[in-house]
């Protein structure tokens, strides 16, 4: 897989006062020793619960649990707008479409290689590359914002504010979109002449910088400075998975220790600036799904929460597919003596895919409500959104992403809504460490798919969907389910194959008692048992359905 990674990132498309601030308010927020054992409880086991954004008690800036968040990329604002909407006007009405919704959190990415304002220690997206300012949407109305004296980010900061939603910025560490186009006007003067700072220089499809170079992190790091001299978040994120590649290849685990000083100052900084500003500056990152994995690349968000160094830990893939079995409670268990609390709030991708290669399709209500029910139970402190922005009718459309603002994702809610399930992969791991790949499959052969749901439904229909690859025979072809051991009766096939990925050709339905599905892990045994050629799972899935039907009775061998 490190192959895999390197190839990911190049081809591109795509003192004790010190610890104060952010250990008082987390402490506050989080663990609250006064209360009764029995609500402390409650607060413990039921972890993210159906609390409506917006009624919270405590400030915005420090709370860190029932989170909704979305990040807002350096680009989709400037090239999604006309240039009449680069007004104050315009960037007030981007946020008030949050306000008073189950949103909590809005990440303001400014960067990726270029700023998207006028920055002091790197390009701004519209100036020339090579002599000729890009003519793009997205560089032409930053600059027409630049030019009108309004600075977007504090502009969304303020109004945030004043719209009770928590403003962070997000740096991406290390950006590689379109690097095969060596003259992209999305590239930094640094990265262009600096090639010896690459991961890998002089690759023809271009390479991300190499922080095992003090150059690079001295470049970084004045952004970093710059950020919290010129804005005032509530917290920064240090997006580490865009892209998720730092080191020199092959050395991450033994440089790990680089980007751990590297978060270490940035530590410093956020608490320097807390004092400043007189509030705290909670510092967050996005890092592989898996902790171990984490730290194989380079990423080691463990050991930064047991340094005291974050207060916010985003698990999450990098971009191939959603990962829907992210191990939330391997990050609290390893966090149990980290000095500070530290909220893990895993993230969502837009997209789903079964396997690298496989034809992935766009996440919908329904897997973004199971996402949320199995993290939830794991412990998580809510949900992060990435590459789920307005207008964009991707990964859902613009209703349904209304509905998304409106109910939230809290556990009462999507534990009683129509949710799914998929079997998908985990796309960033350090060589020899498991991609969870389970699919494609062969039919014949047969195969146990592992799928986590998090609460078994108490009402309603459940049904184990199994999309299959077009070959030879398959509308002849029969097959087994078992779920947990126990057989499931066929029903009619689902006719609807849009939403699922695989380029799947066919979709057999099997019917799942209640009662046979687990709380946590439910395993669904398959097998083709008729047919004269044979099949490939390409697509699996557990689906429920709150509506009040009669469910299938369970069938014993």
């Amino acid at each position: 897989m490190h192959n895999a990674l390197v190839r990911i990132e190049t081809t591109g498309s795509i003192d004790t006062n010190d610890l104060g601030h952010e250990q008082q308010f987390m402490r506050t927020t989080r663990f609250l020793p006064s209360l009764p054992f029995c609500l402390l409880t409650v607060i413990v086991v039921f972890g993210v619960v159906d609390c409506r954004i917006g009624i919270a008690k405590e400030p915005r800036n420090v709370r860190l649990h029932d989170m909704l968040v979305i990040n807002e990329d350096n680009s989709h604002f400037f090239s999604s707008r006309k240039p009449e909407d680069m007004t104050l006007k315009g960037l007030h009405a981007w946020v008030d479409q949050y306000a008073g919704s189950s949103v909590t959190h809005l990440f303001l990415c400014s960067t990726a290689m270029r700023a998207s304002f006028r920055s002091k220690s790197r390009d701004a997206i519209w100036d020339p590359v090579n002599g000729k300012e890009p003519q793009d949407r997205w560089p032409q109305n930053a600059k027409r914002l630049h030019e009108a004296g309004l600075d977007p980010y504090k502009i969304w900061i303020a109004r945030c504010r004043d719209r009770k939603i928590s403003p962070w910025l997000s740096m991406r560490m290390n950006d590689v979109h379109n690097t095969e186009d060596r003259d992209n006007f999305q590239h930094s003067t640094f990265w262009r002449t600096h090639i010896k700072f690459w991961r890998e220089p002089n690759h023809e499809h271009g390479s991300g910088l190499n922080y095992a170079y003090p150059e690079v992190r001295r470049y970084q790091m004045a952004f970093v400075r710059e950020l919290l001299e010129r804005y005032d978040p509530d917290g920064l994120e240090l997006d580490w998975m865009r892209f998720p590649n730092h080191l020199t290849p092959g050395k991450e685990r033994d440089e790990r220790q680089i980007l751990t000083r590297f978060v270490r100052d940035v530590r410093r900084l956020t608490r320097e600036w807390s004092r400043k500003r007189k509030h705290p500056i909670l510092l967050g990152v996005r890092a592989p799904a898996h902790p171990d994995a984490a730290a194989g690349l380079g990423m080691d968000a463990m050991e930064w929460a047991r340094q005291g160094l974050v207060d916010l830990i985003v698990p999450c893939p990098f971009y191939f597919s959603s990962d829907f079995d992210i191990p939330v409670e391997l990050w609290h268990q390893g966090l149990k003596n980290a000095p500070n609390p530290v909220a893990v709030v895993p993230g969502l991708e837009s997209s789903v895919r079964p396997w690298i290669s496989g034809t992935p399709v766009g996440n919908t209500l329904e897997t973004l409500y199971g996402f949320a029910a199995s993290g939830n139970h794991r412990g998580a402190d809510g949900v992060y959104l990435f590459n789920w922005m307005d207008t964009n009718n991707w990964p859902v459309p613009g209703n349904d992403y209304k509905l998304v603002l409106k109910h939230g994702v809290g556990t009462r809610f999507v534990t009683t809504a129509a949710r799914r399930h998929p079997v998908c992969f985990r796309d960033a791991v350090p060589a020899g460490f498991s991609m969870n790949v389970q699919l494609p499959a062969d039919a014949r052969l047969g195969k146990t798919f592992r799928m986590h749901i998090g609460p078994r439904p108490d009402s309603g229909t459940a049904w184990a969907i199994v999309g299959l690859a077009k070959r030879d025979g398959l509308s002849e072809s029969r097959f087994r389910a078992k779920l947990n051991g126990q057989s499931l009766e066929t029903a009619a096939d689902l006719t609807n194959l849009k939403q699922l990925g695989g380029n799947s050709a066919r979709a057999v339905r099997f019917a799942c008692p209640l009662n046979v599905l687990k709380t946590g892990y439910n395993d669904l045994d398959l097998r083709q048992v008729a047919g004269s050629t044979g099949q490939q799972i390409v697509w699996v899935e557990l689906r429920m359905d709150p509506r009040p039907e009669t469910g299938p009775t369970n069938r014993q061998d």
